[in-house]
Parts: C-alpha cells; structure tokens; sequence
C-alpha cells in the first residue's frame, strides 16, 4: 500500500513539473501584438500631406489619425486599421487594403481608383465625393447606403483583380 502512495505522489510530481515548465514556455515565448516586426504606429498623429505612396504598411495602424491630402498611392495597406480617420482629399490610387478596418472613416474626395480593398471593414465611413474607377470591393462590408451612392459612380475595372468596380459592390 505505501509503495503505491510513493508511486502515486511521484506521478503527480513528474505532472506538477511537466505543467510548470510548459506554462512558463508559453509566457515566455509570448509576444505582445504591439511588439510584432515591422508594426507602425500612427494614432493620434497629425500626417497631412504626407507622402506614403509605395511604402510597405502592411498591419499599420492610424487610429484617429489626420490623414488629408496624404498620398498613399500604390501602398501596402494590407490589415492596416484606419478606423476614425480623416482622409479628407487623399491620393489612395492603386493602394492595396485587402482586410483593412476603415470604419469611421471621412474620405470625402479621396482617389480611390484601381484601390483594392477586398474583404475591408468600411463600415460607418462617408465616402462622399470618392473615386471608385476600378476600385475592388469583392466581399467588403459597407453599409447598404454607402453601396447605393458608390454604385451611382461606379465604373472601370481594377487593373490587378480583374474585377469590375460596379460586380465587386454588387450593382
């Protein structure tokens, strides 16, 4: 009987181990998401004017940023989080934004020709005055308000996808 409590208390023991060191292996190969490479940070920045045409901003985040006039042409903007931005007037031609949140969005006026942004958040976002030529909205949610005024201006065919911008909104 007492060979069987040792044996018993051993096991635990060897269980208690084996528990503790794979806990502390996931706390400390763990990283937090602002720590990820290659992460930007633009919140709360002023960034009028500014020129991102062609940069790689995959994953970038501009949470409340002033963005008007910026030229974000042909830019990686992939899962990049926009969200309660201004885009007032800003150059998005050929920008990639597959996956990017952009709610709460103003881009009054901004270009968005041959911009993809398939299967974006563009929910809550004003897109009086854009331009959509070519623009690529394949499985974007956007509010159904949004798509009556974008299809009324909808034309083209984007360049990359091969999508017409008036399919992709579902006119």
């Amino acid at each position: 009987m007492q060979a069987a409590i040792v044996k018993a208390v051993k096991t635990l023991f060897w269980l208690a181990l084996a528990l503790v060191l794979a806990i502390g292996w996931v706390v400390l190969s763990a990283r937090p998401a602002s720590a990820q490479d290659k992460t930007v940070n633009y919140s709360n920045t002023h960034l009028e004017n500014r020129d991102f045409s062609h940069l790689d901003l995959a994953g970038a985040v501009f949470v409340a940023a002033e963005m008007r006039g910026a030229d974000f042409r042909g830019a990686n903007l992939k899962n990049a989080i926009l969200t309660k931005g201004v885009l007032l007037g800003a150059d998005l031609e050929g920008a990639d934004l597959a996956g990017a949140l952009v709610d709460q969005v103003t881009l009054y006026k901004a270009n968005l020709t041959n911009a993809i942004l398939r299967e974006a958040m563009l929910s809550r976002s004003s897109f009086e005055g854009v331009t959509v030529t070519g623009a690529d909205f394949t499985d974007a949610i956007l509010d159904r308000y949004d798509i009556a005024q974008l299809c009324k201006r909808a034309d083209g065919v984007n360049p990359v996808t091969g999508v017409a911008t008036r399919d992709s909104l579902g006119c």
